[in-house]
């Protein structure tokens, strides 16, 4: 089964990935990880999209493309692969389509996950990360014992900007431009089912798996 999920920033499909890939023994693909992987091992590819992230530019989607597609032949994927926020853009996702078929494959479900901007902002405005372990708190869901006191470690944690409020309805807001017609893209092709992100993470799991048609032999 190869998944794609997609959804606006703090939506949980990241959550929800992770929960479905090991469940199902397949991999969760982020992008992000995968070019840093490629970065670290100075893969032509790698070696070319570190050229452009130095230097602070957005690494072309011949270079992104070309790194999925490398992952996608690693035997991991044979069963299948979830990918995770990617693609961003329509014309990503019409290079996926290309590059999918020239390997004999297709995309079977595309899973986007709903949640209101309002719900959005009060997950990611209420984060806390520790300074020094990396731990990651709520002061709502998983607030610290101590305010602002790491519960592991002691140490001091902080609100990230990419937490803030006004960063993140930004981020809102290139999402909407350049990633929400996505939705149109894939229900057209008759691929897009849309999963209420807002439930409890065992909630919108069991939804996700009822809609996509999801068994542990992918029959």
């Amino acid at each position: 089964m190869n998944l794609i999920f997609l959804g606006p920033p703090g939506a949980g499909k990241g959550t929800q990935a992770a929960r479905l890939s090991e469940e199902f023994s397949i991999p969760q693909i982020s992008t992000g990880d995968i070019l840093r992987e490629a970065r670290k091992n100075k893969t032509p590819l790698g070696q070319k999209a570190e050229s452009f992230m130095v230097q602070g530019q957005l690494v072309p989607d011949e270079v992104v493309i070309g790194i999925v597609e490398e992952r996608l032949r690693e035997s991991d994927c044979q069963n299948g692969f979830i990918l995770d926020g990617f693609p961003r853009t329509t014309a990503q996702a019409d290079a996926l389509g290309q590059m999918l078929l020239s390997l004999g494959r297709q995309i079977n479900q595309v899973i986007s996950f709903s949640v209101d901007d309002a719900a959005i902002i009060s997950r990611l405005s209420g984060r806390r990360v520790c300074s020094d372990c990396g731990a990651s708190f709520h002061v709502e869901f998983s607030p610290t014992t101590v305010d602002g006191v790491c519960d592991k470690c002691g140490g001091k944690t902080y609100q990230r900007k990419d937490d803030q409020a006004e960063t993140i309805k930004e981020r809102l807001d290139v999402y909407k431009k350049q990633t929400q017609p996505l939705i149109d893209y894939y229900s057209n092709l008759g691929a897009l089912i849309s999963v209420e992100g807002q439930g409890s993470v065992d909630d919108v799991l069991n939804a996700s798996k009822a809609l996509c048609h999801l068994r542990r032999d992918f029959s």
